[in-house]
């Protein structure tokens, strides 16, 4: 298991598309980790029609299915608690909430997971904001259309 994918995935994780959601387009993310490793990263990605679900759902990535009974995403706000499970059976559990508009989103994820038999906790936020209403030709995203 690559713990900083692992972190660094879940920072997308939240709450399930509300009425008025986000809006589709070029959006700019710093993700903040901290758990073993501490990490902050900038991304620019495009966020697709098809793609607002997994950016503003329970999901880490493409290596975890995750399923989060507790979760609601009304008013600007979310709130979730979830587990994912990888196909070699590794659970992460997950918790956390936010805020958002159409053209932005705060996120707080808290969690853990296990590496070598012992729970690492976790911690991680996101701030992200939508830089356009369209998105630059290959841009990472781009290819969910």
């Amino acid at each position: 298991m690559n713990v900083r994918i692992l972190l660094s995935a879940v920072l997308a994780a939240s709450a399930a598309q509300a009425t008025e959601s986000i809006r589709p387009g070029y959006w700019e993310t710093t993700s903040t980790v901290s758990s073993i490793v501490h990490e902050t990263k900038t991304e620019n990605r495009c966020i697709t029609p098809k793609a607002i679900s997994k950016f503003t759902g329970c999901y880490i990535n493409h290596h975890y299915t995750c399923t989060c009974p507790e979760q609601s995403n009304a008013d600007g706000r979310l709130v979730f608690r979830g587990d994912c499970i990888d196909s070699k059976g590794h659970h992460v559990s997950i918790d956390g909430d936010g805020s958002y508009t159409p053209t932005t989103l705060q996120m707080t994820v808290r969690g853990k997971f296990q590496y070598m038999g012992l729970n690492v906790p976790f911690d991680a936020h996101t701030d992200a904001h939508r830089i356009g209403e369209t998105c630059p030709a290959g841009s990472p995203g781009s290819e969910d259309r």
